[in-house]
This record gives C-alpha cells, sequence and structure tokens, in this order.
C-alpha cells in the first residue's frame, strides 16, 4: 500500500485511548504521532479489525529511536490512532530487515 501521512492535517484521539496505550504499554499519544514523520514507515491492511471501517496497522520508529507496532483507521483527513504498543521481536526483525 503507497500510504503517504503527508496527506492528512493531524490526528484524531479517542478519550479512553487517550491514556490507555500510555497506561497498558507505556507508549504516549506524542511518540505515537511521531513514527508518521519517520521513515521507514511500514503500513499494511488489517482486515481481521476492518469490518466497520478500514483498519491499519503500521510499524514505525519514534524521534528517539524506539519501534512501535500501531493500529489506526483514517477519519476524513484525519489519522486515528486506536493502540500503539513496543513491537514484539517478530515486528523487530520485520522492521529491520525492510531497512536493509
Amino acid at each position: 500500500m503507497a500510504f503517504d501521512p503527508a496527506r492528512y492535517t493531524g490526528f484524531e484521539w479517542d478519550t479512553g485511548n487517550l491514556t490507555k496505550n500510555s497506561a497498558k504499554h507505556d507508549v504516549t499519544c506524542r511518540e505515537a504521532e511521531e513514527i508518521f514523520f519517520n521513515q521507514p514507515l511500514i503500513v499494511a491492511p488489517d482486515p481481521a479489525h476492518s469490518r466497520t471501517e478500514p483498519r491499519f496497522r503500521a510499524l514505525g520508529r519514534t524521534n528517539t529511536d524506539r519501534l512501535l507496532h500501531l493500529n489506526f483507521t483514517l477519519r476524513g483527513d484525519k489519522l486515528r490512532i486506536i493502540s500503539a504498543r513496543p513491537t514484539n521481536r517478530q515486528e523487530r526483525t520485520a522492521y529491520e530487515k525492510y531497512q536493509s
């Protein structure tokens, strides 16, 4: 998928997700948003969770080189982040392989 984050004007957060990712996975909203501005950014469809709207998975790097996995959807011109967590070993390997 050719995903261009520059097409979007910002982020939208559900009030429940504003603190959930930080409390559960120690990932702040700001960190989650950072991966969309750093390269490489790997985005893939998430058909298993796309029943009511298209959802996507992303692997990316924060400004402090922390690798994150995000689930998100598109709401008009906004990116709506659903969940954010550190990558697992398999995801880190895939990301590093993609960089090579």
